[in-house]
């Protein structure tokens, strides 16, 4: 459905992101199309993890430089914008603060409507504007998230989460203690095709919850002993997979939903989605892949969801447009849906 302003014209929203090591923004209208999308990453020193206030300032340097190529490659002016959506949380302080700030400038030069997105919300619209799915059973995988969700009574439920650190993190963190490049999550798949032997690692689901820490240690200490690391990361992907798939079904068979949406960074692993599509098989289930474009962080779900909300009414002042780096999901109600 495209949705117009009074003038007749579609609403035009102008999205950043900014919770982690991308600085992303992008403009969206409520015809359903991404007329632009900029990202910049910031990329940590071999060995290290995302440091905070480094890619806060990643950000700070590159946002007004993006802000140049999306008005060069937009055919409307800035005027024209509707309104400047922002995520909002959860994330990294520093680099979420960077984020807003921008937007907030914005806002006020252009006398625009600001909107708070939750950044989860915005893996999600994303995923179901570019796959047409409509009432899923969602599995966001990425560096900040693990969560099985599906919408009921105005809010995204969590059927399923995990209790520690996330499955991108996971990746992550064994990339870069293994001494390979960040983020981990390709360099790893591609490693783990080339992997021949199982080896025994810790698989913990409690409950429909999942547990990675473990893993993480064991899969170190394997590859420490000296395993081979084509196969330690063949293992790795196989526990961790399993594990998610396995409470991705168990809530797939309570909920009864007919289609499945992974979506997230992570999505883009191709024995993930094998996997899922074969849960969703056995269930009478449609399933669902954001494309490899949108899994990972970007303007253009901030964008998006920004349209989403802007058309409920959505708004905050900018005084009161604060970050909420610990925001969850299930905290936040869904107008639009």
């Amino acid at each position: 459905m495209i949705h117009r302003s009074a003038s007749g014209k579609a609403l035009v929203c102008l999205g950043i992101e900014s919770t982690a090591h991308t600085a992303g923004m992008a403009v969206a209208s409520s015809k359903g199309e991404i007329l632009t999308n900029v990202n910049a990453v910031y990329k940590a020193p071999m060995g290290q993890g995302i440091h905070p206030r480094e890619a806060a300032q990643h950000h700070c340097d590159v946002l007004p430089t993006m802000l140049r190529r999306v008005i060069y490659k937009l055919d409307i002016g800035l005027d024209a914008v509707d309104c400047i959506s922002f995520s909002s949380g959860p994330g990294l302080g520093p680099v979420l603060r960077t984020g807003a700030t921008f937007a907030r400038a914005l806002a006020l030069w252009l006398e625009k409507p600001l909107i708070p997105i939750h950044h989860a919300i915005g893996h999600i619209e994303i995923a179901s504007l570019m796959t047409g799915a409509e009432d899923p059973l969602v599995l966001l995988v990425s560096g900040g998230h693990t969560s099985i969700a599906a919408f009921g009574d105005g809010f995204w439920r969590v059927y399923g989460e995990t209790e520690d650190i996330t499955l991108g993190n996971l990746l992550d963190v064994f990339a870069r203690e293994a001494g390979l490049s960040f983020p981990g999550g390709a360099v790893i798949e591609d490693l783990a095709k080339k992997g021949r032997n199982y080896i025994e690692l810790p698989y913990v689901v409690k409950g429909n919850d999942v547990s990675y820490s473990g893993l993480l240690t064991a899969a170190l200490k394997r590859l420490k002993d000296g395993n081979g690391i084509e196969d330690v990361c063949f293992s790795l992907q196989e526990v961790a997979f399993s594990m998610l798939t396995e409470a991705t079904e168990r809530a797939l068979a309570h909920t009864e939903r007919k289609e499945v949406l992974l979506t997230g960074g992570v999505a883009a692993n191709a024995r993930l989605q094998n996997m899922i599509n074969s849960i969703a098989q056995d269930h009478g289930a449609e399933a669902y892949v954001v494309p490899k474009e949108y899994s990972g962080d970007s303007g253009a779900q901030i964008a998006w969801t920004g349209i989403l909300a802007f058309q409920s009414g959505v708004r905050v002042d900018v005084e009161r447009s604060f970050v909420k780096p610990k925001w969850r999901l299930d905290e936040v109600r869904i107008p639009w849906r």
